[in-house]
């Protein structure tokens, strides 16, 4: 099935509600159209298209539900999974905690959809891993990457009237070049809603300059570092606090945000006064769905603002019971910075640590948000303003709560890619004072 207009979509999902009995019915229906390429020890491994589309039913009896899950689009077929969603709702037990289907609302436009990005071609593919290979042939490195790309659409309908329809495309691109003895490795990591901002040439340079500048590492000392983290890096820390911004948890007693005695941090200063941290699904630089996977509206929320923790994440069934507005969870974190480049940074550091990349990274303790795990693909001990040398990697126990608190300066932010969650973000990086190293590692 191709990628569904608005009206074609409409259609199909009208007709699937109906077929339904059910006191309530709702209806999702997601497709995707893209391609990949892929290659290792610098020539091209594998290459694809997939297409696919989902059509989710929901049936509820009271509080009783049941889901049923098709690919096929005839009448016969669409009514046969409306009944199957219907005959596991009448056995399932009552959800408690279960929430009627939403009236009508309203969505902002768009952004998320850029028809270049859409119209991406095998040999466009192709000739990126060219350009990409190009590099690492020419810098004696051996490579190794994956690009994507898709094309797709959502939509929803219940049967209350609610209809939310949204298109979107995506590119990413990641690349790991390591020197040809194995000492030395460099990574670079890329997703834009436009491919027209995706330069595949730039980023493997990147990755190829930190692949040589690491080989031969020294071991340092464990212990605390001021430290500067790439984007790429710091997303990885963040990203733990961000998602677990949850209201009940905190209410509940069980994350970093409770306080004793059933009481939150809401309201409360947490970090650096110069933190604000925002998600908005109309910020041009990063743009995401206008409405979340219940079909409430997502709206630019303020969650960190000059270190005060201003808003949780509510589920709607929480929010009733806390008598507030049903927050979702939203598709992006985006963090203020200063002015200051990378290399700005590594200029005023007298001594220091810069990361680029962390990975393996595994919770330690909830209630405090401390983290363990690696340093990866070239670190490097900074001096006078200048890289001086790579170093080995290190283990790491931190808590970003604990990091945000230690904020020396933050960098202009720029757009990066998470490989622990889907949450797109555009941030700075940041120089940390007393960042806690506390083992070293012998992998590259």
């Amino acid at each position: 099935m191709p990628i569904l207009s608005k009206e074609e979509a409409q259609a199909l999902l009208k007709k699937v509600l109906a077929f339904s009995k059910a006191d309530e019915c709702e209806v999702n229906l997601y497709g995707s159209d893209g391609g990949n390429i892929r290659y290792a020890r610098n020539a091209v491994s594998t290459s694809g298209g997939i297409s696919s589309t989902t059509l989710i039913v929901q049936s509820s009896f009271g509080k009783k539900v049941g889901t049923a899950t098709i690919n096929e689009y005839d009448d016969a077929s669409l009514e046969k999974a409306v009944r199957r969603s219907e005959e596991l709702a009448r056995l399932a037990p009552e959800n408690p905690e279960h929430m009627p289907v939403l009236a009508p609302q309203q969505y902002a436009g768009s952004k998320t959809y850029v028809p270049a990005t859409a119209g991406i071609t095998p040999k466009m593919r192709a000739d990126a891993v060219a350009q990409s290979l190009a590099v690492a042939n020419e810098k004696d490195l051996v490579a190794a990457g994956f690009w994507d790309n898709n094309a797709g659409f959502a939509a929803m309908m219940n049967s209350k009237g609610l209809f939310a329809y949204n298109t979107s495309t995506n590119v990413s691109f990641n690349v790991t070049l390591r020197t040809k003895d194995g000492k030395g490795s460099g990574y670079a990591s890329k997703g834009y809603n436009d491919v027209s901002k995706l330069d595949v040439a730039a980023a493997t340079r990147v990755a190829a300059q930190k692949a040589a500048a690491s080989s031969n590492a020294r071991a340092l000392e464990p212990g605390k570092y001021t430290v500067i983290l790439e984007p790429a890096a710091a997303i990885v820390l963040l990203e733990t606090m961000f998602m677990n911004m949850d209201a009940r948890s905190a209410d509940e007693g069980r994350s970093f945000l409770s306080k004793p005695g059933g009481k939150t941090k809401l309201g409360e200063k947490l970090v650096d006064e110069r933190v604000t941290l925002y998600s908005d699904p109309q910020n041009p630089d990063m743009p995401t769905s206008p409405w979340t996977g219940d079909g409430r509206p997502q709206e630019k929320v303020t969650w960190i603002d000059k270190g005060v923790m201003k808003n949780l994440f509510y589920s709607r069934y929480w929010a009733q019971q806390k008598n507030v507005k049903a927050i979702p969870f939203p598709d992006s974190a985006i963090m203020e910075g200063g002015s200051a480049s990378l290399e700005d940074l590594i200029k005023g550091t007298e001594k220091g640590i810069l990361v680029t990349r962390l990975w393996y990274i595994r919770e330690v303790d909830p209630q405090t948000l401390l983290y363990t795990g690696l340093t990866r693909d070239g670190t490097f001990y900074i001096e006078n303003g200048q890289i001086k040398y790579p170093v080995k990697n290190f283990r790491f126990n931190e808590s970003p709560i604990i990091m945000l608190n230690n904020l020396e300066e933050l960098g202009k932010p720029e757009r990066t890619v998470s490989g622990e969650s889907d949450i797109q973000a555009l941030i700075p990086p940041m120089k940390i004072r007393d960042f806690t190293f506390t083992s070293l590692s012998d992998a590259i």
